[in-house]
């Protein structure tokens, strides 16, 4: 039997809807629909089955609506059905529909709520991928973290999710990196340049100049001495050590994102490298393959409107046909010189995954990326001729405030808030939770002191205090009762008909939605709906608490009555399942304790 009540009901549904309409196309019956009824007066769900079916059945929605009503009011678990305006039946269950839902979940534990929807369906999800320039900073927590909720609850759906970092370590920015790191080994050797000498020397001038470097100067001295500034290297001959520099930095500043990633509960399976795949001919093999198919051309681009991008050229370039995939224009591959344009990398890298295998290739990115997503999808079409998927999620802007005010730059990055920064003074839990608490394409402020209150405005205290306190019911149970009978596998066998209450069934109702909520986060891409789902579960979760305070026959505890008290665990232990099962996809604690 599913888990998901929604689910169950729908089968109901379309079991009725084809006793009415025999040949009902499968087309049609893919867009019969159960919904929460936004009006409880008027019933749990409601269903639409009699409108999208009118005109294959050539029938009047009313018509069907009847029929359905008579039908379902007979089927099992539907206390009542009723038809409403032009043509929606609304359905309300039995309370022993929702009773009966508390044995699944606790017996199901946190899988509760996971489903086959995704058949299986390979998916990469590709985040945080930061040039390996400096510390993770607010923007690429952000990323991070929506971008792992977004993996657990595909992976919660039922499809094969792979997650992975891009290693931006190709190109002018690691080169300046190079160069930087430079400077601090010049400082550490006891030969110092002031930023402003030392930022005449070199190409393009002296480009980071935060002190999350001095570590790494102090580290090439350590293992080089002065043989990196001997006469015949040093400023004026760079090409003797650059390499080394540049590979040994990009190793200090990944090894310093692991570090991040893992305090931030991120762990990716796979790290691809951007100059690994520059240098396996990857780009060339790909514009190889596109032009195979007749999609590259030389040409030359007209002048955009507005500003220029910097990948236009007024000059022949290597062209790839963009448009014949939903682009806006065609995209240069090659320049004018014969090098490759980062797209070309891109679109190589993006092969890759394809090669390996994966269905849907998922990227979460910057929305200052907005104008690459076009490109990309169009590059994936062409090389898979149409049969992947390329999606994008675009995160926007994070302020950090405290006080109202925005918080100060970092002195060790120099220039950002870094994520050390912010897990040091809130934690993981916090920063993942509240993270989650607006959609990724709205800009959003984290507030430090809301973060760290003890109250229902700070949601991740509201649902973990949730938890806490059931946890803590629970501990007092297996001391009157005994441990084992308060444990999940006992509470799924309790006699449940004593839950009747309004406020209880309340509880009941939101535990039901659950699996629907999941799969349509997943489906929609929205893991910011997980959160927004546990804060409702934990205020109707607190409200039956605070009930119980003014009628005790809303306790947990009921004196002399272990039916009763049985039940109620039951009841709140099925609710801490679910509370574990969504946070377990945010990627957050559920505490056994509020301290």
């Amino acid at each position: 039997m599913t888990n998901d009540l929604y689910a169950r009901m729908r089968e109901q549904v379309l079991i009725a809807l084809r006793a009415i309409v025999p040949d009902l196309p499968d087309d049609i019956a893919a867009r019969v629909e159960v919904t929460p009824n936004r009006d409880p007066a008027h019933g749990d769900m409601a269903t639409n089955a009699a409108m999208v079916s009118a005109k294959a059945a050539r029938q009047a929605p009313a018509k069907i609506a009847a029929g359905l009503v008579t039908y379902l009011g007979e089927a099992p678990d539907v206390a009542e059905a009723s038809a409403a305006g032009p043509g929606f039946v609304n359905i309300r269950l039995d309370p022993s529909a929702y009773r009966g839902l508390l044995p699944i979940i606790l017996r199901s534990g946190e899988a509760y709520g996971d489903s086959k929807t995704g058949t299986g369906i390979k998916v990469n999800v590709e985040y945080v991928s930061a040039n390996p320039t400096g510390p993770m900073h607010i923007g690429h927590c952000r990323g991070a973290v929506v971008g792992d909720a977004l993996a657990n609850l595909l992976a919660k759906a039922g499809f094969d999710v792979t997650k992975e970092y891009y290693i931006n370590d190709a190109g002018a920015q690691v080169t300046a990196l190079a160069w930087a790191a430079y400077w601090r080994y010049l400082q550490a050797i006891g030969t110092p340049l002031s930023e402003e000498e030392f930022s005449n020397e070199v190409p393009g001038g002296l480009q980071y100049r935060g002190e999350y470097l001095i570590p790494v100067g102090l580290a090439l001295k350590a293992e080089h001495g002065n043989a990196l500034a001997t006469a015949d290297l040093g400023i004026a001959a760079p090409d003797a050590w650059i390499d080394l520099v540049r590979d040994y930095t990009i190793d200090a500043m990944m090894r310093e994102t692991h570090i991040d990633l893992a305090q931030l509960g991120v762990q990716q399976e796979v790290f691809s490298s951007e100059r690994a795949l520059v240098a396996s001919g990857a780009a060339d093999a790909t514009i190889d393959r596109l032009a195979a198919d007749g999609l590259i051309y030389e040409g030359v681009l007209e002048p955009p409107k507005g500003k220029t991008p910097d990948d236009w050229e007024p000059r022949p370039q290597t062209l790839f046909r963009s448009t014949e995939f939903g682009d806006d224009v065609d995209r240069p591959l090659r320049k004018s010189d014969g090098s490759n344009t980062y797209f070309a990398n891109d679109i190589a890298y993006h092969a890759d995954k394809l090669d390996r295998g994966f269905d849907i290739l998922i990227d979460v990115l910057g929305a200052d990326h907005g104008g690459y997503v076009a490109r990309m999808r169009a590059a994936v079409k062409a090389l898979s001729g149409g049969t992947k998927k390329f999606e994008a999620v675009l995160c926007q802007i994070v302020h950090i405030v405290r006080g109202g005010v925005p918080v100060r730059m970092s002195k060790r990055a120099g220039s950002y808030v870094t994520l050390s920064d912010l897990l040091d003074e809130v934690g993981k839990d916090a920063v993942r939770f509240t993270m989650l608490t607006r959609n990724a394409d709205a800009q959003m402020e984290f507030d430090l002191d809301k973060a760290l209150a003890q109250t229902r405005d700070n949601p991740v205290f509201y649902v973990q205090y949730a938890h806490a306190r059931i946890r803590s019911v629970l501990r007092s149970a297996a001391e009157s009762l005994s441990p084992e009978a308060v444990t999940d596998a006992a509470l799924a066998n309790a006699n449940l008909d004593s839950l009747e209450a309004e406020a209880e069934l309340a509880l009941m109702r939101r535990l039901a939605a659950w699996p629907r909520t999941a799969e349509g986060a997943a489906l929609a891409r929205e893991p910011h709906r997980i959160a927004f789902f546990l804060y409702d579960l934990a205020s109707d979760f607190h409200m039956l608490w605070n009930r119980g305070k003014d009628d005790a026959t809303l306790r947990f505890l009921q004196k002399d009555r272990p039916e009763e008290t049985l039940a109620r665990l039951a009841l709140v232990a099925a609710t801490a399942v679910t509370i574990r099962s969504g946070l377990a996809v945010m990627g957050v604690t559920p505490v056994e304790e509020m301290r």
